[in-house]
């Protein structure tokens, strides 16, 4: 009953190794845009208006703030297509900080990135709340935050689905928002065409006016500042280089065109509404947002009836909810697959590069998401704590990658005949968005931003712990590996004899690490000698994210398994035993192993099964969550079936000293 219903819920099982499938899970251009380029595209509801107010009574320089943001969005893009080519099989911004300027760099870039990928499903759903619940009487306000729980809890349970079953199910909300809100601009810049000749003119008189009252300094400052706090319009454009590993082939050319495609909408509609408060010249009204109070303005002005106004009104508001919804599924993306980046390189545990059987990262999905609740119960929703809370973060992730390139650039310059345009475009990236990082540390840090400082600077120690403690184990391993593997002077494609199904059966688990798996073989013939006449090695691959991320890998993985089978099959035909090697491979190694253990028992029903286990001097809870634990499971598995299993311990602190 459960397994049925949780197909029903989050779909049926999908085989790695199948191309069929592969197909299925990778997304072409268009759907990455609708994925990936939400959170860019929702934060035209609040980002051009935070800049615009900034602005106070000095709004004619409105329309040199909507070229800024304009250009801003296109130098970012293009600088992070640079990130794409370099590192096509995903990771953006942690990759590229850690690869171009140091690991460290690259951990203090994926925290952040984390951080932020946590508070863009928080500040999106709540913010998408406000905006759907500014449609309702005040007596359902007490609802709001019941229902963004539960919004973040459905588009969890969406993403575990798989990535194309949300972003279909999300299509259409994303693809009204952007047209409607095209249909508006193009309609409110065309109602003023005739001014727009004049626009420039008079906009540098205004700013030279303004000069020769206070000074040119306060008009750059005051432009800058404006600029800086709009910075949350740029936040979604790293999702793509973070995620290019889910991009169809050719991965690059569909990362540039989902990047185009980004840059230009976001560029659109972002810039197109400074222009539109400045063109309908729109001041606040109390309960509204601005976007609210130029959209009205505009569709009065098609000249329909009142409740025509006020209804075409409260659809584009809500499609603008649905879009904010829509932008917390950036968050379930581009979240898990910085943890599984980051797991590769042992910064966060090893779960969070395993996929499920729909093949997505749900161990990464059910932290972002988990997280992202605890955030919403602890802020109540509230937009105006979570915004301050929000951009910095995104902000030290692209200057430190933009730095990463230009350090990488200037290293190409006797190798690269292009390097000088685009070492060129990352310095200017850099200076862009190191500006704004500084000015939203000063803006924001006494008014909340130190708590996302603070945060990050949690993850980072959390990371730093399971990182050394990885690589203490990792030496250990090799230093044990050495000691235990035994270096083949036999034929390694030797074949054994046909075994014997009356005779007694050795079943040996063994893993990616020979040295352990010898161990537990040698173990087996001194305390069972002349026991067990025939050997069968079973070894899983498990398709992880790394190994999912192209036909290559998975070819890689299945070599290796494959291999290693072999080295212990060998071995024992070198001692006259017979052996034979079994695989499998999926995402789930704990049932694939189930399987195949099942299988080698009934057709060798007199057999005894094996497994080594690490086992540590300070055995604690944070060493078990961090290690596989799989010799348990399946012990208790078989003897629930009523099978034998021996754990065969292998202490690594005392193999590495004797070693």
């Amino acid at each position: 009953m459960a397994r049925p219903l949780r197909e029903w819920l989050f779909g049926g099982k999908l085989d790695p190794l199948s191309q069929e499938t592969r197909q299925h899970v990778v997304l072409v251009a268009f759907l990455a845009w609708v994925g990936l380029g939400a959170d860019g595209l929702s934060s035209a509801c609040y980002g051009p208006a935070e800049a615009y107010l900034a602005l106070g009574q000095y709004t004619p320089l409105a329309l040199y703030l909507a070229i800024a943001t304009a250009l801003t969005v296109f130098v970012i893009s293009l600088a992070y297509n640079q990130v794409i080519e370099l590192f096509p099989s995903g990771g953006g911004g942690y990759k590229a900080a850690t690869q171009l300027v140091g690991p460290y760099a690259g951990l203090v870039s994926g925290a952040a990135l984390i951080v932020d990928y946590v508070l863009t499903i928080a500040i999106s759903v709540a913010s998408g709340m406000d905006a759907l619940f500014s449609l309702l009487s005040p007596a359902w306000q007490s609802e709001k935050l019941g229902v963004s729980l539960a919004v973040t809890g459905l588009l969890l349970i969406l993403n575990l689905r798989g990535l194309k079953e949300s972003i279909l199910v999300l299509l259409p909300v994303f693809l009204g928002f952007f047209i409607s809100h095209a249909v508006l601009i193009i309609a409110g810049i065309n109602a003023h065409w005739a001014g727009m000749g004049e626009l420039l003119p008079q906009t540098a008189v205004a700013a030279k006016t303004l000069a020769g009252q206070s000074g040119w300094y306060f008009v750059v400052a005051l432009f800058l500042r404006a600029f800086s706090l709009g910075g949350g319009t740029y936040t979604g454009i790293e999702a793509v280089s973070n995620s290019v590993n889910v991009l169809a082939e050719p991965r690059v050319r569909t990362g540039h065109w989902t990047m185009f495609y980004m840059a230009v909408s976001l560029a659109f509609t972002a810039g197109g509404i400074v222009l539109l408060y400045l063109l309908w010249q729109v001041a606040p009204a109390e309960g509204q947002t601005l976007n609210a109070v130029v959209f009205r303005d505009i569709i009065a002005s098609f000249g329909g009836s009142a409740d025509f106004n006020h209804y075409t009104l409260v659809a584009v508001m809500a499609l603008e909810a649905g879009l904010l919804v829509v932008a917390a599924n950036t968050g379930f993306i581009g979240g898990p697959a910085v943890l599984a980046a980051m797991a590769s390189d042992r910064w966060v545990p090893r779960q969070f590069r395993q996929l499920s059987s729909r093949l997505v990262t749900s161990n990464g999905l059910m932290v972002m998401g988990f997280c992202a609740l605890v955030v919403l119960a602890l802020t109540g929703g509230n937009v105006s704590l979570l915004v301050v809370l929000y951009s910095i973060n995104v902000f030290i992730t692209f200057s430190l990658t933009l730095f990463g390139l230009c350090r990488y650039w200037w290293e190409q310059r006797l190798y690269q005949l292009a390097w000088k345009r685009r070492f060129a475009l990352s310095v200017l990236g850099l200076a862009v968005t190191s500006f704004i990082l500084a000015t939203l540390i000063v803006e924001k840090f006494t008014e909340g931003g130190w708590v996302t400082l603070l945060i990050t600077a949690g993850v980072m120690g959390l990371c730093l712990l399971t990182h050394t403690h990885y690589e203490s184990v990792r030496k250990l391993m090799a230093r044990a590996n050495r000691m235990h593997e035994v270096r083949p002077n036999w034929n390694p494609d030797a074949q054994s004899a046909p075994l014997n199904r009356a005779e007694s059966t050795a079943i040996v688990m063994v893993g990616g690490q020979r040295g352990a798996g010898m161990h537990t073989l040698n173990w087996i013939l001194k305390t069972f000698p002349g026991r067990f006449q025939n050997f069968v090695f079973v070894a899983v691959g498990e398709v992880d994210k790394d190994s999912f991320s192209s036909h290559r890998t998975l070819k890689s993985l299945t070599a290796q398994i494959e291999n290693s089978l072999q080295y212990f099959v060998s071995y024992c035909v070198s001692k006259n035993l017979r052996a034979k090697g079994y695989s499998a491979f999926g995402a789930d190694p704990l049932d694939e192993l189930g399987k195949l253990t099942d299988r080698v028992l009934a057709e060798h029903p007199d057999a005894v099964c094996f497994a080594g286990k690490l086992v540590f001097a300070r055995d604690n809870l944070f060493t078990r969550f961090l290690h596989n634990q799989m010799p348990l499971a399946m012990q208790a598995r078989l003897e629930r079936a009523g099978h034998d299993m021996v754990i065969v311990p292998l202490q690594v602190d005392s193999a590495a000293k004797a070693a």
